[in-house]
């Protein structure tokens, strides 16, 4: 295999991978993922003084870790 034939190969595969990124998501797969309980987020007040729950000696970023079943 040449390397223009390598390089026309590439070009391709990252062509074909960028058009999967940009497909529409069919709107019933994305309507089954969001009411699929384990994407359900509790109602948890805010950490007091900014620290994380889950582990205190760090400060919260809000990830939503706390308020799911954590997957």
């Amino acid at each position: 295999m040449t390397e223009e034939q390598l390089r026309t190969l590439v070009r391709e595969e990252v062509a074909r991978q960028v058009a999967a990124l940009t497909a529409p998501v069919p709107p019933a797969a994305s309507a089954r993922i969001l009411r699929d309980p384990s994407h359900a987020r509790f109602s948890l007040p805010a950490a007091d003084g900014g620290e994380c729950i889950i582990e205190p000696q760090a400060m919260c970023n809000h990830c939503g870790y706390c308020k799911s079943y954590g997957h």
